[in-house]
């Protein structure tokens, strides 16, 4: 999740908070789970608080039933130990919630500094697998163990949506645009800044939420709501008022229209219901008055809401007439929003008026007036929309998007796989929920095409997989399941980017991580990337890996006795 203002004791907002003051947002050290704070006193009373440890942060299985996952949240984290500090308060409630504690622990934790950890990465943004560790994480034993419940906070559910955000790209396809409207479902307001952060991050062109347009830079895009539309009933609620002529692009003021705006928008409602075939009192005058209400309000970007009542014989003509009426003040609309109803259908009605109004009246660029759909849209609606035909040319997904209703967690884990240069291992009669111990290096191995081929992990003394060279690849559980790879491509996934105390490299930007997304995707094979039954991607262990992993497991494993 990303960094939320702490509240006053009487629960509002401190006016005058800096934006960028980081002490003063929810995440921070005590956002944690009382476990961790134990485990660290426990810890320090044993004299362990220097081990070196090491630990893995993966999840098991991929989202959506799925064959991938966007790495996202990695800004966070750094962001969440460049500022890691107990405040005096902090310290003050651990005292009166563990009265038993010596102080000296107290005054540990009050001194404690990322200067001694190291964090390794894959580049966010990435595509990732099951059990390839997104981030590995280094340093004395306290302190990188009080990170597990912040880092999977915020690596969760920004990669779960981050995920979410990439398979409607990927369904509706690279000409659609992606507006994200979800903020009223979200869990919450920081939940809603997270899904529009990272939902943006995942493929989506913008979002409804205008704090995260401020915060982040993302294209902020919306129309009105019903409410405004039903709160006209006639066209006399605007008498009165009047629009200025437009400028054409050479700089020049069109002549001005014998008829005032509002005149025009009810004689073009009248011309287009007799070429449409639309009864008089079909068409409802209070929304016509709603359009050209708002069209005034907004005539270089004038778009509309056109299901309150009837899109065919009542929105569509309402909106064209306006829209007419704004040309001939030298104004072009943007489109219209559909909100409800048969969406393929409505669709095509909509455009194959654009499409009429274009060729009569000479106006190529009505033809190609928005069409945007919203209505709790989600994956399958829109590749049962593809199979339709629609003529849709922007989604607004809330619901489905912020909230991954179809799967509302990603399951991360945080798992300790080394201490003071021994691997640890965890074993489980589930043997999806074995460790793979000790320190690792991951490769993507890459075909002539292009395309990933499988993601390879090896103990770190190995020497790197060569392009050209032919490197045995093992499943980590299974023995018999194995095969020989030669690359075309070898691609390190890691890199480091916290140590001594400090980022190393410069943060990248949201736009920057944007494009790598897509960059990523564009390396999967398409049968992965499917919404159903997509192709498994490979995830092994080199040989020596392989080895090491089962020697630790039976060392580990107890010995049942028969009797």
């Amino acid at each position: 999740m990303l960094p939320e203002k702490r509240l006053r004791a009487d629960d509002t907002l401190m006016a005058d908070m800096n934006e960028e003051n980081h002490s003063m947002s929810v995440v921070q050290p005590l956002l944690t789970d009382m476990y961790q704070i134990s485990m660290a006193y426990a810890y320090w009373k044993s004299g362990k608080q220097h081990n070196e440890a090491t630990f893995d942060l993966f999840f098991r299985k991929n989202p959506f039933k799925g064959e991938f996952t966007i790495f996202a949240g990695l800004s966070d984290c750094l962001d969440f130990v460049e500022n890691f500090k107990f405040t005096e308060s902090d310290i003050n409630y651990l005292q009166n919630l563990m009265p038993h504690c010596e102080a000296e622990f107290f005054q540990y934790l009050s001194q404690l500094k990322p200067d001694l950890i190291m964090i390794e990465a894959i580049q966010e943004g990435s595509v990732c697998f099951p059990r390839i560790p997104l981030m590995k994480v280094s340093g004395p034993i306290i302190f990188v163990q009080m990170l597990e419940t912040v880092f999977l906070n915020l690596v969760n559910y920004s990669s779960l949506v981050a995920t979410n955000a990439a398979r409607f790209r990927i369904a509706s396809g690279k000409k659609i645009k992606l507006l994200e409207f979800g903020l009223r479902r979200a869990q919450g307001p920081n939940g809603g800044l997270t899904a529009s952060r990272y939902s943006y991050l995942g493929g989506f062109d913008g979002t409804s939420n205008v704090l995260a347009g401020k915060l982040f830079g993302i294209p902020v895009k919306g129309t009105h709501a019903h409410a405004y539309v039903s709160s006209f009933n006639s066209m006399k609620e605007l008498d009165g008022q009047t629009l200025e002529p437009n400028h054409d692009m050479n700089g020049h003021e069109i002549s001005c229209p014998q008829e005032d705006f509002v005149s025009l928008c009810s004689k073009w409602q009248k011309v287009l219901g007799a070429k449409l075939n639309i009864l008089a009192g079909e068409c409802n005058e209070g929304e016509l008055a709603a359009f050209a209400s708002f069209s005034l309000a907004f005539p270089t970007r004038f778009s509309a809401l056109i299901d309150t009542y009837d899109v065919c014989k009542s929105g569509i003509v309402n909106f064209c007439a306006v829209a007419l009426a704004l040309n001939e003040f030298g104004y072009r609309a943007l489109g219209v929003r559909i909100d409800s109803g048969d969406l393929a259908y409505l669709s095509t009605v909509v455009k194959n008026v654009f499409e009429e109004i274009s060729e009569s009246y000479d106006l190529p660029w009505f033809s190609e007036l928005e069409i945007v759909a919203s209505n709790d849209i989600n994956e399958e609606t829109i590749l049962s929309l593809n199979d339709q035909g629609h003529k849709i040319s922007c989604f607004g997904i809330g619901t489905h998007l912020v909230t991954c209703q179809r799967q509302p967690a990603l399951g991360c884990v945080y798992k300790l796989v080394e201490l003071d240069n021994i691997a640890r291992i965890k074993l489980s009669q589930d043997v999806e929920k074995v460790t793979m111990p000790g320190r690792k290096r991951a490769f993507r191995l890459y075909g002539r095409d292009g395309f990933a081929i499988l993601d390879l992990l090896q103990m770190p003394e190995e020497p790197p997989p060569q392009s050209g060279v032919r490197v045995l690849c093992r499943h980590p559980f299974s023995e018999s399941r194995r095969a020989y790879v030669s690359p075309y491509k070898v691609e390190e996934l890691y890199e480091v980017v916290w140590k001594d105390g400090q980022r190393v490299g410069p943060a990248g930007s949201l736009e920057s991580m944007r494009q790598y997304v897509h960059d990523s995707l564009r390396s999967l094979r398409p049968d992965h990337k499917r919404s159903l039954n997509p192709t498994p991607y490979k995830v092994s262990v080199s040989d020596k890996l392989y080895q090491f992993i089962h020697k630790l497991w039976l060392e580990n494993a107890p010995i049942g006795e028969l009797s």
